[in-house]
């Protein structure tokens, strides 16, 4: 984005980067981890405990893939985004006041699940399930919020890795810790104890500084449905807008499709299930949090824009080693080094991709354009799913991921139109580019 001439500057942006220590040794950054962790939590919750709990139950496969349907609410997020930018509750401010509301909600909705029989009380499980799915999602807005809010632009790489890592390792509590104690305690105790793993979101709210901006919050229900799109639209052009959607659709299309069916490929390839939990699942775990890991630190002394150039190109190179899998037969090393190299390329991408998406939005309209990215980008997930099996039946795996590495190169392509090289050297000290853009708006609107 350019620089106008008399835009102010955002007084986060200093004339210098600064140090990784200053970044790093911050209460911003145990925000971004406590917050990260509750975030993740109850998504675990649906994927990993409800369907073992289900299935202990005696529920049959076909109804628990059903479920999946519940998570709709993720999405569609952003259809009620702009009632959480637009209203503000009685306590704690714009942000922390919803996050604290939708945490309560969710340690109360989760620890109730148990109380359920899947047997005889489905249509009410399928109800809480669902409200599990909408207070998640709903609390994500309210977060992904704060957090850019929260974080400067050159702590964006960092805390947004920060974020991930503690999203992911969240998983431990409903994927591990529940399942295990399942093994010695009634369901119920289970998930009121998963459920109790949802204070660690409700005490950093409370702890946690409000850093939202009332004076740039919409006035009414209108401006905060109409005037985020007309907000990024208006930037620079729709033509720019538009290529920003269509770059957050085709960034990560080609390596979400390489892991979309990873196990049923495993299992092709005559790996044991054994051999697929130890081996490959491991891989996938260390390398993705390893990825996030690094990405946050080279974006220290990186740009953002810089970042999703080298990040996206490992990404690029890392789906390649998958064509070699496909015909090398049964290697248990080969397995190891090529989903941890996939693996760690979707940490570095994710962590990229976040920064950016939060770098685009507006701090007028924090939660409805950010909720409408993370939801753009989380298309692309459901298409590989929909699709990859039949591509997969008609050309079999080695041609497939030859495919998948085509599809990674478009997402490259439109890095030359939404995220030059030089770009952010250039801008980064100048201005935070979402007042240019908010400054534009009002201006255009005669405020």
């Amino acid at each position: 984005m350019t620089a106008t001439e008399g835009t102010p500057k955002h007084s986060d942006i200093a004339d210098v980067r600064r140090s990784w220590t200053e970044i790093l040794f911050t209460r911003k950054m145990l925000a971004c981890i406590f917050l990260g962790f509750s975030s993740g939590m109850p998504l675990f919750v649906l994927v990993s405990l409800v369907p073992a709990w289900l299935r202990d139950n005696g529920v049959d496969l076909a109804t628990i893939g059903l479920f999946a349907l519940v998570g709709l609410p993720y999405t569609w997020k952003f259809l009620w985004s702009p009632v959480m930018d637009r209203f503000k509750l009685p306590f704690l401010g714009r942000r922390r006041g919803w996050a604290l509301l939708t945490q309560v909600l969710l340690l109360v909705s989760i620890g109730l699940l148990g109380h359920f029989n899947p047997s005889t009380s489905i249509q009410a499980i399928v109800w809480i399930v669902f409200a599990v799915a909408l207070f998640s999602a709903s609390q994500d807005i309210v977060i992904d919020a704060y957090r850019r809010e929260l974080l400067a632009d050159d702590e964006l790489g960092t805390g947004t890795s920060f974020w991930i890592n503690a999203y992911r390792l969240s998983g431990l509590v409903p994927g591990s810790l529940a399942l295990i104690l399942a093994d010695h305690l009634p369901w119920s105790t289970v998930f009121w104890i998963t459920a109790a793993f949802m204070l660690v979101g409700i005490v950093t709210t409370l702890l946690v500084k409000e850093e939202s901006d009332d004076d740039l919050a919409p006035h009414t229900l209108r401006e905060a449905v109409i005037d985020p799109f007309v907000e990024f639209f208006s930037r620079d052009g729709i033509a720019a807008g538009l290529a920003i959607l269509a770059f957050l659709f085709l960034y990560k299309l080609g390596d979400n499709m390489a892991t979309a069916l990873a196990t049923p490929f495993y299992l092709d390839m005559g790996y044991s299930k054994t051999e697929i939990g130890s081996v490959a699942k491991f891989a996938g775990l260390w390398a993705v949090l390893a990825g996030a890991t690094v990405g946050g630190i080279v974006m220290l002394k990186v740009s953002i824009n810089r970042a999703l150039w080298l990040f996206g190109f490992v990404q690029l190179l890392t789906i390649i080693p998958y064509i070699w899998l496909s015909q090398a037969g049964h290697s248990l090393a080969g397995l190891f080094v090529v989903v941890s190299g996939e693996y760690l390329a979707v940490g570095l991408g994710t962590v990229a991709l976040t920064a950016f998406m939060a770098r685009e939005t507006s701090k007028a309209f924090t939660a409805t354009q950010f909720a409408l990215f993370s939801s753009l980008i989380a298309v692309p997930r459901t298409v590989a799913n929909a699709t990859t099996g039949f591509i997969v039946e008609a050309v079999g795996w080695t041609q497939f991921f030859v495919i998948c590495t085509a599809l990674a190169v478009p997402g490259m392509l439109m890095l030359f139109k939404v995220a030059p090289w030089n770009a952010e050297d250039e801008n980064a000290e100048d201005q935070d580019p979402d007042d240019t853009a908010l400054v534009e708006a009002e201006e255009e609107a005669g405020s």
